[in-house]
């Protein structure tokens, strides 16, 4: 009996050749990874760590898993994994909104992407099927026109992925956005989409199909999909019109990490900030807040729509999220929130990571304060930020074209690689380690670059979820951080938001999991994948050249305290990260043959 939940059909497109063939999933593949980011880890992996990711051998896999787009709540997520062009490690970035449903409605669980285009070119998703078209008429626009001019010529209820100036020109933080401003936002993919000539992929799926990926009818699915929606709905966070993240969307932390001098600002100098609550959740609710939009088959609805009604910031965007407003405000000693909102509408029409974006225009004002730039960028001049923006998008001269380049490399070139706040040179975000010590390890051992999202231990060191743990202190640590770096995992292989998380846990994961998909594992087995999944990303990044070595954090994380709580507080990774080791089973950040082959990825 096929497998519940999937589309059964992966599309490959030979940019090279404008060829497109069609393949099932490959049941090993998805009992060992199951959909998703695993799924595309899998293929990223055998398609080998000897290709450079700007380059026509590198793969562009954009995956669903088989809980996306059915009626399980909060399944609107798809993954876009490659070879980064800005850390050189495998990465994996995800979209929500409507893409994901409407891509497993065409009948598609996947699409890998091959080769290079002699032009520009868009696909189009429909019925099975994926036709190459010539996109010479949407090639320099913006993702907004993109999306516009597509919607024009297929219709109001098609999906469009896409990209902006930022991966035409091969920004190496460059994003891939969809209509309604969700972004793949880490890690580059964007750049891998314009180096491969792609500018957009537009989708057709009707939402009736829904349905057809689910048993209807059984009463183990009905169960299992009424509990997590339950847990949802009680949740304190994720309540709709209740919880913090319906309310305040993601921003309801910017408050909650500056209390407990986990704040980074001015380029990670402070970790607490007077003038944050300018930029909150709740002071955004109470002046320019006009929308509150969701994902498809999600009740919480944390997507904040803003709207600057005149003067020079005059915009409307979705969304002022706290990453975003993070990085473009705090860390730059911004906290004019109207000319934030208008930063991130220039990122995500231009097609730019909103975290790589802030924290690398902090580290460019860092450097000219000591004189490593030559070009005078102060801090909170929030003109400024908005020109270099679009010069970077452009690489319109020569500053911008360094800056384009990433905030690890652009501060190697300036004279001083520690003023880069990365990790494996991607940008940390917006949890300062020494607030939390359980990020500096979460940070340093991601398979991606510097990431909040590859194993969240805020759950346990702010929100308390599943318990409270001491946001100050080591011990524990290691094994929260492998929790959720292997729970995430899974849920990004489902492909389940994040989010959930803060409402459902492993248990409704597998009953959901088990239910559509028509198994009967149990936990240890659902875990086991998530373990499988992050050692074969660390496998891939072993093999590229990474090693114990590059599981480390900025200098200034590790010597100069912060501030607040913080204020006698460095990251005590090294503590952390030995008994971190121990729990992975790893030889100095490395996956021995033995592990290896004891989860079968060998």
């Amino acid at each position: 009996m096929p497998l519940g939940g999937y589309a059964n059909r992966i599309g490959h497109v030979d940019l090279t050749t404008g060829t497109v063939t069609y393949t099932p999933i490959d049941e090993e593949i998805a009992l060992k990874y199951i959909g998703g980011r695993g799924y595309g880890a899998k293929l990223v992996f055998d398609n080998g760590p000897n290709v450079e990711p700007l380059s026509p051998e590198n793969i562009l896999v954009i995956m669903n898993g088989p809980l996306s787009g059915t009626p399980i709540n909060m399944s609107g997520r798809l993954a876009v994994c490659t070879r980064s062009p800005l850390t050189g490690t495998i990465t994996d970035s995800h979209m929500g909104g409507w893409t994901a449903a409407r891509l497993k409605w065409a009948g598609f669980d996947g699409i890998v992407l091959r080769g290079r285009a002699e032009k520009p070119v868009y696909l189009y998703v429909e019925n099975g099927q994926i036709s190459i078209h010539d996109a010479s008429d949407t090639w320099g626009k913006t993702t907004h026109e993109t999306v516009a001019y597509y919607r024009e010529k297929y219709g109001q209820d098609v999906s469009v992925m896409c990209i902006g100036p930022a991966g035409e020109n091969l920004v190496r933080f460059a994003s891939i956005m969809n209509e309604h401003d969700r972004a793949a936002g880490r890690g580059g993919v964007g750049a891998v989409m314009g180096y491969k000539r792609v500018k957009a992929i537009v989708i057709r799926g009707e939402q009736k199909r829904m349905y057809d990926f689910v048993p209807r009818g059984d009463d183990r699915y009905e169960s299992a999909r009424k509990r997590g929606l339950k847990a949802i709905m009680e949740s304190a966070v994720t309540a709709p019109n209740k919880g913090g993240l319906s309310l305040y969307g993601t921003n309801v932390l910017m408050n909650a990490t500056n209390t407990i001098g986990s704040l980074p600002a001015k380029n990670f100098q402070m970790t607490q900030w007077d003038q944050a609550e300018k930029l909150a959740g709740e002071t955004i609710r109470e002046t320019i807040l006009v929308h509150e939009p969701t994902c498809h088959a999600c009740p919480v609805h944390c997507k904040k729509e803003v709207e600057v009604k005149e003067g020079k910031y005059k915009v409307r965007v979705e969304s002022f999220e706290y990453e975003s407003a993070w990085a473009l405000g705090t860390l730059c000693l911004n906290s004019d929130k109207e000319s934030v909102a208008y930063l991130i509408y220039l990122c995500n029409i231009y097609g730019m990571d909103t975290i790589e974006t802030g924290v690398l225009l902090a580290m460019a004002m860092e450097a000219s304060e000591r004189g490593l730039l030559k070009e005078q960028v102060a801090w909170g001049d929030a003109d400024k930020q908005i020109e270099l923006v679009e010069r970077i998008a452009y690489r319109k001269d020569e500053i911008a074209n360094l800056l384009a380049e990433g905030p690890a490399r652009a501060a190697a070139a300036l004279g001083d690689p520690q003023m880069a706040m990365c990790v494996k040179g991607q940008a940390i975000p917006a949890y300062d380690p020494r607030g939390q010590q359980g990020m500096g390890l979460s940070y340093a051992t991601s398979n991606r670059g510097g990431c909040h999202l590859r194993g969240y231990v805020t759950s346990v060191e702010l929100l308390g979820i599943p318990e409270k743990a001491d946001p100050l202190a080591t011990e524990g640590k290691a094994k929260w951080t492998k929790l959720f770096q292997d729970l995430h995992a899974v849920s990004d292989s489902l492909d389940l938001c994040k989010f959930s998380a803060f409402a459902e846990g492993i248990q409704e994961y597998l009953d959901q999991f088990n239910a559509v998909v028509g198994l009967n594992w149990t936990v240890e087995d659902l875990l086991r994948v998530g373990e499988r999944i992050y050692n074969l990303e660390r496998y891939y990044n072993n093999l590229c050249g990474f090693t114990g070595e590059h599981d480390t954090l900025p200098e200034r994380l590790l010597t100069q305290p912060g501030s607040g709580p913080a204020s006698d507080k460095v990251c005590e990774l090294e503590k952390m990260l030995k008994e971190y080791y121990a729990e992975r089973g790893w030889e100095n950040g490395v996956v021995p043959e033995a592990k290896l082959k004891e989860l079968a990825i060998i």
